[in-house]
């Protein structure tokens, strides 16, 4: 078994802990989930939390179902966090939406997502204001990457 590094003792935690790291948009929410449903696999749909994206099988009765209801039970076990519909489509689906605005809530999402997604994927990027950096280079999968339509981000 491998020995872990010692850390100095201190009092003081990382900012960390209380507000998003630089470059993270601090001003509104810091982090979106994303998820799409897919039709197949070239066309699909995630439910969308922005920062947070589930992606799953449109096609598939059992995934279809399984999304609609993680999605509610995100909304039970989380109410204090935002969710819509996410107006620019990263996918050829529309998406739902839902917006952390601290780390303790991405942190919360995040590691319950891990144990509740089931067979649905989750794209989790932050907000820095490069939204084509965000989703590229700064984008977290949970599950299977989807690929996605980034095109109006070029845009932008």
């Amino acid at each position: 078994m491998g020995k872990s590094f010692v850390n100095p003792e201190s009092s003081i935690l990382s900012k960390a802990y209380d507000e998003f790291v630089d470059p993270i948009d601090k001003t509104d929410n810091g982090f979106d989930f994303h998820g799409e449903q897919h039709r197949d696999d070239t066309n699909y749909q995630r439910h969308d939390t922005r920062g947070t994206q589930v992606y799953y099988m449109q096609s598939v009765p059992e995934q279809l179902q399984y999304a609609r209801e993680l999605y509610e039970r995100i909304q039970y076990e989380f109410p204090e966090i935002a969710f819509g519909r996410n107006q620019q489509v990263h996918t050829l689906q529309p998406r739902l939406k839902v917006d952390t605005f601290n780390p303790h809530q991405t942190g919360a999402l995040f590691s319950w997502l891990v144990i509740h997604r089931g067979p649905c994927s989750v794209l989790i990027h932050p907000n820095t204001g490069n939204d084509l950096k965000d989703h590229i280079e700064l984008a977290t999968w949970m599950g299977q990457p989807w690929p996605l339509n980034l095109e109006f981000l070029k845009k932008a």
